[in-house]
């Protein structure tokens, strides 16, 4: 099974206590966004978790404590760092300060199993073609030999992004394709190799490759891991990634990013962040009278060799 730590929010960042918590303990409840009273229980073993995935937009809570982790289990880095500032991302650090820890992380993990986030990739008056020109370029100056890849996609217009984000340009096909061909030229300039996550666009003639920002070979070359030939069903249109299991909750994060899917209303992130307990095995309270809890499908996905059911680290090693 894969692990996803902070699809639906900042797990990193504003919930490391409790994430640690759950690894030593060796197990989490997460609660269904759809059917509230359905809660599913995961074992947090290394015999159970072919690999661990981490994303956030800011790793500095974690990183005294990440050797926890990163000691028994197989691990991979997504780290957000966008060209944006504090009136689209309220309390994510800035830019160079952002840098500063994605480099402390590469010392911890390596830069195999870390890649850069720039996304999504949005036009207003202020953050025009040229400010991304700029910022990508002088990001990218930063980063390159630091990160396995670049990986971006372009904003979707959603109806919520409208109403949060009124100074926001809808950005024509002739927009993307001159963003896409900068992003491309300055990658390759840098020797940065960069892919597109959930974007129906070819832009490989820019030296773009189409590909899940989180797939099994990215995984397995990573961590000297080898896979079985599954399908990556992904988790919308254009998405090519692996399924896998996220143990976070929608609208808790406080980032206040406006650009924001996960948290659809940032008062109620406000409230639902007072409902958290480190001790409690739920990200979000506590189980409740009526609560039906289940096991969680953990099959893995890892290719057996003829010498037997070795684990992750094992393989690993």
């Amino acid at each position: 099974m894969i692990l996803n730590t902070g699809a639906r929010t900042d797990t990193v960042q504003f919930f490391t206590p409790w994430l640690l918590k759950r690894f030593a303990e060796g197990f989490v409840l997460v609660r269904n966004p759809l059917f509230p009273n359905k809660v599913t229980r995961y074992e947090l073993t290394p015999d159970k978790i072919d690999c661990i995935i981490f994303c956030s937009k800011n790793y500095r809570p974690i990183l005294p404590h990440l050797h926890e982790i990163t000691s028994r289990f197989n691990t991979f880095f997504h780290y957000t760092i966008t060209a944006y500032g504090p009136d689209i991302e309220p309390l994510v650090p800035s830019i160079d300060e952002s840098i500063a820890t994605l480099l402390e992380l590469e010392k911890l993990v390596g830069a195999e199993r870390l890649c850069w986030r720039y996304d999504p990739v949005l036009l207003t008056k202020k953050y025009t073609i040229k400010a991304h020109r700029e910022t990508f370029e002088y990001m990218a100056g930063r980063l390159a030999g630091h990160v396995s890849r670049v990986i971006f996609s372009f904003v979707e217009m959603y109806k919520k992004l409208e109403n949060n984000m009124p100074e926001l340009y809808p950005m024509s096909d002739s927009e993307m394709d001159t963003l896409a061909q900068i992003l491309g030229q300055i990658a390759a300039r840098h020797k940065l190799h960069i892919q597109t996550c959930g974007t129906n666009g070819d832009f490989s003639r820019y030296g773009i490759q189409k590909s899940g920002c989180l797939t099994l070979e990215m995984l397995g070359r990573a961590n000297g891991l080898s896979f079985r030939d599954i399908k990556h069903r992904g988790t919308r249109s254009g998405c090519h990634c692996i399924e896998s299991r996220d143990i976070s909750a929608y609208n808790t994060c406080l980032n206040g990013c406006k650009y924001c899917y996960a948290t659809k209303d940032h008062q109620k992130a406000r409230e639902n962040y007072k409902l958290h307990n480190p001790d409690s095995p739920l990200i979000l309270g506590h189980l409740e009278p009526g609560d039906i809890v289940t096991k969680g499908n953990q099959k893995s996905f890892i290719k057996i060799s003829p010498r037997g059911a070795e684990s992750t680290m094992e393989l690993a090693l």
